[in-house]
């Protein structure tokens, strides 16, 4: 029996895990589940799987977790240090899917047991890849990509040498305004960037998607864990979400990766690795879908995609300052206090801000000074918010 830990439970990633492992639940003995707000979500899943411990990061929200544990034999917890004394639990299997920076702390505990960490929080990779790849390196464990776009590359690279890789393409959406006039952006609203086409997610990411600040973390992401360089990494704007990634070797041929836009896919493949299994996810029919679209993403209407290559030509804590940074900038626009488009606008003039102080991004790669350079990022834009609202 596999021992299964998931750190961002109530969200969709962790509800399609445990759609997964419920279909096989006598293979598998759940120790952790964490959440944020869903505190009736998060003590139902963790009476149902009979779970060790289930740990909110809101402190405020303990009362009410354990009232709803009462009687289950289930341990209560929260806060950030119970999210890493979770992590610490002895796991076969750990999924991250805790949304932004929070997510880098109980990550690398995870690896630093030496088991196995599937990654869907792209954040981490962003703000200190090298740090988490070294980790894993260093205690002989292994990190799995849940991102329908590196679980794809992942999968078309099973067999290759990455020696022989010219470039990888991975594809985006477009989100929610790939077809709107650039001039009607900037006046776009909460619940218009909340409404993704073609996946279903969480509020946050599904602005990501509409900015393309979500793909910029991508793109990010996959030179951290590939190990690629910069000018090999491509982006498509594929509306149908059907292709997920390219790999393009040097003798020019392309390996894709085809699959419904079905998170349970890169989470079952993750899962089982490295077997195949059966996952409930549909069947394409290429007949029926005819014909697939790919288009070059315009750069006036995703800044985002230009701000990801110069914070990887930058360096060093550079992508710890653009991931909080944004991660903030959301925060205002969610609270309506920046527009659709002024979001960029905030990230790149913290990110100048923030470079300009000597030495700061040249910090060592530590946790405490990427959690420290990522504070400093947000108190950026809350003033430059604070100095745009007058």
């Amino acid at each position: 029996m596999r021992k299964i830990s998931i750190f961002g439970a109530t969200g969709s990633i962790g509800q399609n895990t445990l759609d997964l492992l419920r279909r096989d639940r006598a293979a598998y003995h759940v120790v952790a589940l964490t959440g944020g707000q869903n505190i009736a979500q998060l003590a139902a899943d963790a009476r149902e799987f009979g779970a060790e411990i289930a740990v909110t990061a809101h402190e405020a929200q303990l009362p009410a977790l354990r009232e709803a544990l009462a009687g289950s034999g289930v341990e209560a917890a929260a806060g950030a240090a119970a999210l890493v004394e979770a992590a610490s639990r002895p796991a076969d299997w750990i999924m991250s899917a805790i949304v932004g920076a929070a997510g880098l702390a109980p990550g690398l505990k995870a690896l630093e047991q030496g088991t196995t960490l599937a990654l869907a929080n792209k954040e981490s990779l962003v703000c200190a890849g090298r740090l988490l790849m070294a980790t894993a390196e260093a205690q002989g464990a292994r990190i799995l990509p849940v991102d329908s776009e590196h679980s794809a590359v992942f999968q078309a690279l099973v067999g290759e040498r990455l020696a022989e890789v010219e470039r990888i393409i991975i594809t985006a959406s477009g989100g929610a305004f790939r077809d709107w006039p650039l001039a009607d952006l900037a006046n776009a609203t909460l619940a218009q960037a909340s409404s993704h086409p073609n996946w279903d997610m969480g509020q946050r990411i599904t602005i990501d998607s509409a900015s393309m600040f979500n793909k910029a973390l991508e793109v990010i992401e996959t030179r951290e864990f590939f190990g690629v360089s910069p000018e090999q990494i491509e982006v498509l704007v594929h509306p149908q979400s059907l292709v997920h990634a390219l790999v393009g070797f040097r003798d020019g041929a392309l390996m894709s990766h085809l699959g419904a836009p079905d998170m349970r896919h890169a989470i079952g493949y993750a899962l089982h690795w490295p077997d195949r299994k059966h996952l409930p996810v549909a069947r394409l029919d290429l007949a029926a879908i005819g014909q697939l679209e790919f288009r070059a993403p315009e750069e006036a209407r995703y800044p985002a995609l230009r701000l990801a290559r110069e914070v990887m030509a930058r360096g060093g804590l550079a992508g710890a300052v653009f991931n909080g940074a944004k991660e903030r900038a959301l925060d205002h626009f969610i609270a309506g206090h920046l527009g659709f488009t002024a979001m960029a606008e905030v990230t790149e003039a913290a990110l100048a801000r923030i470079e300009a102080e000597p030495g700061l991004i040249d910090d060592a790669m530590t946790l405490e000074n990427v959690t420290r350079i990522d504070d400093l990022a947000r108190k950026a834009v809350d003033l430059l918010v604070a100095q745009r609202t007058g």
